[in-house]
C-alpha cells in the first residue's frame, strides 16, 4: 500500500494462525529480519525497508493499523525509536533468539560455538536477564563432567589402549575361525565399536574401527580372488587330460582349444565382475555397521555422546530439586538394554540388505570350508595387527586401572538400589556433596600427576621425572571445546525461556495434546526429533527441543522424563545422511558408500530406532523413573495432583 505523506511504500501481508499452530501467536508479536526490520500486530505484518522504517511507523498490540506521517513525530530520531524499539513483551523477545539460534543452527551461517554464545549478547540487551547470571549458565556441573569423560578417553586414545581393546574383543569374539561366515564377522565389529563409543567419542571410535576393517575386507577378498584363480586353472587341467584321452580326431583339437579359450577368458571376466560387486556389496555393510554402531553405543551411558549430558544439565537446571534423578547408573540401567536391542535390530536388518540371511548359515549350521578358510584368514589379520602392539606398555596398565576405577565410582556413587558412597561419606542434610563430576576431575587429575614410566635408573643415573599419563598439550589439542560452548548455549536458552515467562506462555499453547495418550505422544516427538537431527547437529537438536518438552510436559501433568528421554536418544539416531553425524561422514569419504545407500539403510534403522525407545519408554524404563506419576519436582505451579 502507498503510504501518504512519503515516497516509499510499505508492503502489507495478513497472517493466519493456522501456518503455525504453536508459534502463531509468537510470531504475530515479534520478528526481526537482517535485511529488513518486520513488526507482526495481531491485524497485519508490515514489511519495513531499512531507508522508510520512520514513514511506515507502527505499534504492536494495536486493534487497527494506520500509517503514521513523519511530519507528526516532533525528530527523526524518535520516529525511529517507535518503530525499531516497539514495546515487545519478554516472552516474544526470548522467543526471538531461540528462532534466530534455530536458523543459525539448521544452516551454519556462524559456526556452532559461536551461535551458542548469543544469550550473552541478546538477553542482556532485551532485558531478559542480566550478563552475569547468563555467563553462570556456560559452566556448570554437566560441563565438568564433561571435561573430566573427555580429558580419560584423550588418554585411552594417547596410550592406543582402544585399539588393544578393540582387537582383543575382535580376536576373543567375532572372527574366530570355529564361526561359519560374514554374519559373525559382522556381529564382531558391531559390538566391538558400540562398546568403545561407550566410553570415547564415537568419531575417533569410527576413525579408528574403519581402517581395520578395510584391512580385512581387502585380504578376506584378495585371497576369494587367488583361491578362485586355484580352483579355475585346476578345472581346465583336467579338462585338457580328459579331451587328450577321449578324443580320436586329432585334428580337430585346435578348433575346440580355441573355443575353450575365449570361453575361459569371457567366464573369467564375469566371475571377476560377480566378486568385485560382491566385495562391494559386503563392504558397505561392513562400513555402514560401524558408523551406525559407534551412533547407537553412544546412548548407553552418560558420557556416550554430548545430547545425553544436555539432558542432564536441562534436567539439573529446569528441575533443582529433582534429587540427581539423572546420574550415570540410573542413565546405564535404562539405555544400556535399549542399546543392546537396537544394536541386535540393527545387525538383522544389515544382514538382510547386505548379506543374505539364512538361518542355519548365520547361527553355525552347515558352514562350508571355504567359510571357515576365509573365517581364518581373517582371524590372522587381526592376530598380526595385535602383535605389532606388542606388550601392554606400563602406562596403558595404569589408565586400564584407572579406567575401571572411575566406571565403578560412577556407578556406586548413588546407584538407587543401595546406598552409594556419596551418600554415606559426604552427606550433609540429606544432601550428597559429590556428584559425577567430582571423580571425573579426580580421575582426571590422577592422569597429570602419575607417571607413564616406572624402571629403577640406578642410584648414580641423573634422575629425570618421566612424563605423566596425560599432558594439557595434548588435552588443548584433542578437546573439543565448542561442546562446553554449545552446552552452555542450551542451558542459556532453558533459563532465559524460564525467567522470560516463555516456557509457561509454550505450556498454555500445547494444553490440546492432553486428549492424545502418552505413548501416541512419545512416538510421535521421537519421530519428530529423528528427522530433525538428521539436518542439524544432535547437540543443537536437544538444546532447543528439550525446554519446549518440559513445558509440554508440566501443561498437560505428564512427567518431563516421558518425553525428554526418548527425545535424547531420538538424537542419536542420525543414519540417513552423510552429513548427520561425523562418523556417517567418516565412513562415506572412503568413496564405496553412495547416499542412496545410507539413506535405504538409515531410513528402516530410524523406523526400529524409534520403535525401540517406545518399547523402552513404556517398559522398563517406566519403573526406572516412575514415569506413570508426575513428580513433586516437576508441579512447579501446584495444579497437577
Amino acid at each position: 500500500m502507498n503510504n501518504r505523506g512519503s515516497e516509499c511504500s510499505c508492503s502489507k501481508i495478513r497472517l493466519k494462525k493456522e501456518y503455525f499452530p504453536i508459534f502463531g501467536d509468537l510470531f504475530q508479536i515479534y520478528f526481526f529480519s537482517l535485511s529488513a526490520l518486520v513488526i507482526h500486530t495481531k491485524i497485519a505484518v508490515f514489511f519495513f525497508p531499512p531507508d522508510c522504517s520512520a514513514a511506515c511507523s507502527s505499534f504492536p498490540f494495536s486493534s487497527s493499523v494506520t500509517s503514521t506521517p513523519h511530519s507528526e513525530f516532533p525528530s527523526v530520531f524518535q520516529s525511529l525509536a517507535n518503530s525499531i524499539l516497539p514495546p515487545i513483551i519478554p516472552e516474544a523477545e526470548c522467543g526471538y533468539v531461540i528462532i534466530v539460534m534455530a536458523l543459525f543452527w539448521c544452516t551454519e551461517a556462524l559456526p556452532l560455538a559461536v551461535t551458542a554464545l548469543l544469550p550473552i549478547l541478546l538477553f542482556p540487551v532485551m532485558n531478559i536477564m542480566d550478563s552475569t547470571t547468563v555467563c553462570r549458565e556456560y559452566l556448570k556441573d554437566t560441563n565438568m563432567l564433561f571435561l573430566g569423560g573427555l580429558m580419560m578417553a584423550i588418554a585411552i586414545e594417547n596410550w592406543n589402549l582402544h585399539k588393544r581393546v578393540a582387537l582383543r574383543v575382535l580376536l576373543i569374539t567375532g572372527v574366530r575361525p570355529a564361526f561359519p561366515d560374514f554374519p559373525e564377522l559382522l556381529m564382531g565389529f558391531m559390538v566391538v565399536t558400540a562398546f568403545l563409543s561407550m566410553w570415547i567419542s564415537n568419531t575417533a571410535t569410527t576413525a579408528m574401527m574403519v581402517p581395520i576393517a578395510q584391512a580385512v575386507m581387502e585380504q578376506l577378498h584378495k585371497s576369494e580372488i587367488e583361491s578362485t584363480t586355484t580352483v579355475q586353472v585346476s578345472e581346465h587341467t583336467n579338462k585338457a587330460f580328459e579331451l587328450q584321452e577321449k578324443s580320436p580326431d586329432s585334428f580337430k583339437e585346435p578348433e575346440e582349444k580355441g573355443n575353450s579359450h575365449v570361453l575361459t577368458v569371457e567366464e573369467e571376466r564375469k566371475r571377476n565382475e560377480v566378486l568385485e560387486e560382491k566385495h562391494l556389496k559386503l563392504s558397505k555393510g561392513m562400513s555402514l555397521c560401524i558408523c551406525y554402531s559407534s551412533s547407537i553405543g553412544g546412548i548407553a551411558t552418560l558420557t556416550g555422546t554430548t545430547p545425553n549430558l544436555v539432558l542432564q544439565g536441562q534436567i539439573n537446571d529446569i528441575y533443582p530439586g529433582n534429587g540427581g534423578i539423572i546420574n550415570f547408573a540410573s542413565w546405564f540401567s535404562f539405555a544400556f538394554p535399549t542399546m543392546v536391542v537396537l544394536l541386535i535390530l540393527a545387525w538383522i536388518w544389515l544382514q538382510i540388505l547386505y548379506l543374505g540371511f539364512d538361518f542355519k548359515k548365520n547361527f553355525g549350521c552347515g558352514a562350508s570350508p571355504a567359510a571357515k578358510a576365509k573365517e581364518k584368514q581373517a582371524y590372522e589379520i587381526i592376530k598380526e595387527e595385535s602383535k605389532k602392539l606388542g606388550k601392554m606398555k606400563f602406562a596403558e596398565i595404569q589408565v586400564l586401572i584407572l579406567f575401571v576405577f572411575l566406571v565403578v565410582l560412577w556407578f556406586t556413587r548413588e546407584p538407587g538400589f543401595f546406598p552409594g558412597w556419596a551418600t554415606v561419606l559426604f552427606n550433609k542434610d540429606d544432601t550428597s556433596y559429590v556428584t559425577d563430576a567430582t571423580v571425573a576431575l579426580f580421575i582426571s587429575i590422577l592422569l597429570f600427576i602419575l607417571p607413564s614410566d616406572f624402571s629403577n635408573r640406578g642410584a648414580r643415573a641423573k634422575f629425570r621425572a618421566p612424563p605423566p599419563l596425560l599432558d594439557w598439550k595434548l588435552v588443548q589439542e584433542k578437546m573439543p571445546w565448542n561442546i562446553v560452548f554449545l552446552l552452555g548455549g542450551g542451558f542459556a536458552l532453558a533459563k532465559g525461556s524460564e525467567e522470560s515467562g516463555l516456557s509457561e506462555w509454550l505450556g498454555t499453547k500445547l494444553t490440546p495434546l492432553e486428549t492424545i495418550p502418552p505413548p501416541a505422544i512419545a512416538f510421535l516427538l521421537c519421530l519428530l526429533i529423528a528427522t530433525f537431527t538428521e539436518c542439524t547437529s544432535n547437540v543443537a537438536t536437544t538444546t532447543l527441543f528439550l525446554p519446549i518438552l518440559a513445558s509440554m510436559a508440566e501443561a498437560i501433568c505428564l512427567n518431563p522424563l516421558y518425553v525428554m528421554l526418548p527425545c535424547t536418544l531420538s538424537a542419536s539416531l542420525a543414519f540417513m545422511l552423510p552429513v548427520a553425524t561425523p562418523p556417517n561422514a567418516i565412513v562415506f569419504s572412503y568413496g564405496q558408500l553412495r547416499v542412496i545407500d545410507m539413506a535405504k539403510a538409515g531410513f528402516v534403522l530410524n523406523i526400529l530406532g524409534v520403535l525401540t525407545i517406545t518399547l523402552a519408554i513404556n517398559t522398563w524404563a517406566s519403573s526406572l523413573f516412575q514415569l506413570h506419576t508426575f513428580p513433586p519436582w516437576a508441579n512447579k505451579t501446584g495444579t497437577c495432583l
